[in-house]
């Protein structure tokens, strides 16, 4: 497994000039044909350098020498490589230029667009990292919160997490942009400002709006928001993605989403739209038959639309579900509903 550069190994500057040409050229993903044909000498020549680079700067292999060749300065992730001066320069903070922003859906299967093109972001592993950093978007994540979100009781044994947003700021790059997507300092590590765009803070601004229809009296522009946000959701979030961040993420976003299906249910009652509001809820109920609360709402909403034989079928149907899955009686929300339709409340 690849290691990365630390504070205790010597930089790029103790390199003679053709070694430093040669991690330069790593570091940019060079082939060693492809640095002996820049440099005009042999491939064993070029093997040798990169011998003695790992040696000198304590690296076990040459994924380690391409991060340390970011790590140092010496190659700007993702934008081609740096000129080799006699020292690098410390890396500055240009000002972002305007271009496509990088999308970055969490509802559903994690993917991701540049300007409306569908990238690739490596293995899962890799692709969990990209997820903690955008459901963590506008804050800073420290490499252990990525290692225990990611990885959680079984760290790796080395310090992968530097390899793979090497790999993913290449992936993510924007065009023209000298300034990674993913930023990085003494702290950790994050996803710059106004460069990508994630659904589910989307989703969240759209809820937010819908609430705040809602409480202006605009049920209709209420409903229209609340199905624009369910919208944003593609199948299971963050589907496939291993470690504790991802799981716990998955169950907190299948809820929000109930949570957004249930409020828009209840405004579609209050419009009338009852036959509306039923099949949403049937489809909900079937996605989700364990959850009480979607049951006893469908059996208010059957009932509404004179439906009581039906409304009475999904308690006995959630009844046994439970029993069978859980090995519970039904909660007293669903009971206390029932009761209220066999009392024609």
């Amino acid at each position: 497994m690849p290691t990365t550069a630390t504070t205790a190994r010597p930089g790029a500057a103790e390199l003679g000039q053709q070694e430093r040409a040669v991690l330069h050229g790593v570091g940019c993903g060079l082939r060693d044909d492809e640095i002996a044909a820049a440099l005009a000498v042999s491939e064993d020549i070029v093997a040798g350098h990169l011998a003695r680079i790992l040696g000198k700067l304590g690296l076990r292999d040459r994924a380690a020498a391409i991060v340390h060749a970011f790590d140092c300065g010496l190659v700007a992730p993702g934008h081609g490589p740096r000129t080799p001066g006699p020292d690098p320069a410390p890396r500055g903070a240009p000002g972002r230029t305007a271009g496509p922003r990088v999308r970055i859906s969490v509802l559903g299967p994690l993917r991701a667009w540049h300007d409306g093109r569908a990238l690739d972001l490596g293995h899962l592993r890799q692709q969990a990292v990209l997820a903690a950093l955008a459901l963590h978007r506008g804050r800073t994540v420290s490499q252990q919160e990525l290692l225990d979100g990611v990885w959680g009781s079984e760290p790796p044994v080395t310090n992968v997490v530097p390899v793979h947003v090497y790999r993913l700021r290449k992936t993510l790059r924007l065009a023209d942009c000298p300034v990674p997507v993913i930023e990085h300092d003494r702290y950790g590590y994050r996803l710059a400002a106004g460069a990508t765009e994630v659904d589910l803070a989307r989703m969240e601004d759209l809820v937010t709006a819908a609430g705040a229809a809602h409480r202006a009296g605009d049920l209709p522009e209420a409903v229209r928001l609340c199905s624009r946000a369910l919208d944003l959701f593609g199948g299971e979030p963050l589907a496939g993605l291993p470690g504790p961040l991802a799981e716990l993420e998955r169950l907190r976003l299948v809820e929000r989403r109930i949570t957004v299906a249930q409020r828009r249910s209840e405004w579609r009652l209050q419009l009338g739209q009852c036959a509306r509001a039923v099949t949403e809820l049937i489809a909900l109920s079937a996605e989700h038959p364990l959850n009480e609360p979607v049951a006893a709402m469908l059996m208010g909403a059957l009932y509404r639309g004179g439906r009581q034989a039906d409304a009475l079928a999904v308690f006995d149907r959630t009844r046994r579900r439970l029993a069978e899955d859980l090995g519970v009686p039904p909660g007293p929300v669903l009971r206390r509903t029932r009761q209220l339709i066999l009392r024609g409340a």
